[in-house]
Formats: structure tokens, sequence, C-alpha cells
């Protein structure tokens, strides 16, 4: 449903105060996107994941860092796995334009691989 002349102005109105007040929040929000919102939280989890490996590695020195590093891996997967289906469909495919090695693509395809359901279950 549209917006009135009366509401459009008012919006118009409390655009133009937020931008006197808090410029840099304004060019912030105007040059982010959800998805590079989501391929930044993607890219620290996967930091948090490699982080969380070698605290796993360091069991010889103490078991208690190799549990801290195993539950800091479980939890960037889950987080990369939850921003993973948060992707849109246009988002996935406005990743699938910058090329099949980019980083970008590997995540595509990790996503549309979270998005199947096995019609049939796998024969053993």
């Amino acid at each position: 449903m549209p917006l009135s002349p009366d509401e459009q102005k008012i919006l118009e109105e409390i655009e133009a105060r937020l931008a006197q007040e808090d410029p840099r929040l304004v060019h912030t929000v105007t040059n982010t996107s959800l998805y590079a919102h989501l391929v930044r939280r993607i890219r620290w989890s996967a930091i948090a994941f490699i982080v969380g490996f070698v605290m796993l590695m360091m069991f010889p020195v103490a078991l208690w860092i190799a549990a801290a590093g195993f539950g800091v891996m479980v939890g960037s997967s889950l987080l990369i796995y939850r921003y993973l289906k948060t992707l849109g469909r246009d988002q996935v495919r406005a990743i699938q334009r910058s090329g099949p090695f980019s980083i970008a693509a590997i995540l595509t395809r990790m996503t549309e691989r979270f998005r199947q359901r096995p019609s049939e279950p796998p024969d053993h």
C-alpha cells in the first residue's frame, strides 16, 4: 500500500533529520547491503573456526583448551550454516556472476547444497 502524501512528507523529514544528526550512519546504511553484511559475518566465523582448530590442536598442552577449541569450532560452524541459509536467491545469483573460483562462488555452491533436499534416501 503506497504512502499518503502527508506520510511521505513526514518520512522525508525524518530522513533529513537523521542525515543531519548522524551522517556516518546514513553513509553506512546506504553503502551496506544484507549480502555484504552476511559475507563479512561468514568471514569472521571462518576465522573463528580456524582459531578453534588451532586451539583443538593444543590438546597435548591442556585438555581444557582443546575442549574450548572444539566448542568454538562447533559454534562458528553453526553460525556459518545459519548465514548461508539466510542468503536469498537474488544474492546467490549475484554471487554466481562473480566467477567459478571466487570465494563468493564457493559460498554459493555451499548454499545451494544446504537448500537442496534429497528426494530419495541414499542406498547403502
